[in-house]
């Protein structure tokens, strides 16, 4: 029997983060998360996932970790508050390997990514049943025009080419 499980915005987030720095953790609460995943058998049969976050929020659920890094200078987020993900096709390799490929916005620069998608499991929750993911990739920085002044920050050190974006997504039947 295939089951269509939807994407919760309120339990899922997304941590962006670079060698040396955390740059934002970016809650379900205040942004946007869309998508659905098809399991027959517990068997994943395909997935599209979207997200929308906003990283100009003001809200408190929004949190800038690294004081260090001010997002402004990074990401422009008065001319360009949004990174948006949308998938194109879903992989399957097993249960724990599966690879989503999509179109990936910052800056107003949309490239194509891969991101690693793990199966966490499915349980229940006060009497819901819940399914998880963790995605995770690693986005060069010069793709999307996200350069910064590393040697003013982080005692000089040198902050990574690439950030990894870490979205924990929870979906419910």
């Amino acid at each position: 029997m295939k089951t269509t499980w939807t994407l919760d915005s309120t339990q899922s987030d997304v941590l962006i983060k670079m060698r040396h720095s955390i740059i934002a953790y970016l809650g379900g609460t205040t942004n946007k998360f869309d998508g659905y995943v098809n399991i027959e058998d517990n068997e994943i049969e395909d997935a599209s996932v979207e997200f929308s976050l906003d990283i100009n929020n003001k809200k408190e659920s929004f949190q800038q970790i690294d004081t260090n890094l001010q997002l402004q200078d990074f990401f422009d987020v008065d001319e360009h508050p949004i990174i948006s993900f949308k998938s194109t096709s879903f992989q399957k390799i097993n249960n724990n390997i599966n690879f989503f490929k999509g179109d990936l916005t910052i800056k107003d620069v949309t490239r194509v990514v891969e991101l690693d998608a793990e199966f966490i499991g499915v349980n229940t929750y006060n009497g819901e049943k819940k399914v998880a993911f963790e995605i995770k990739g690693d986005i060069k920085r010069q793709d999307f025009g996200l350069d910064y002044n590393s040697f003013q920050h982080n005692g000089g050190l040198a902050l990574g080419k690439d950030i990894k974006l870490i979205a924990n997504l929870e979906f419910s039947i």
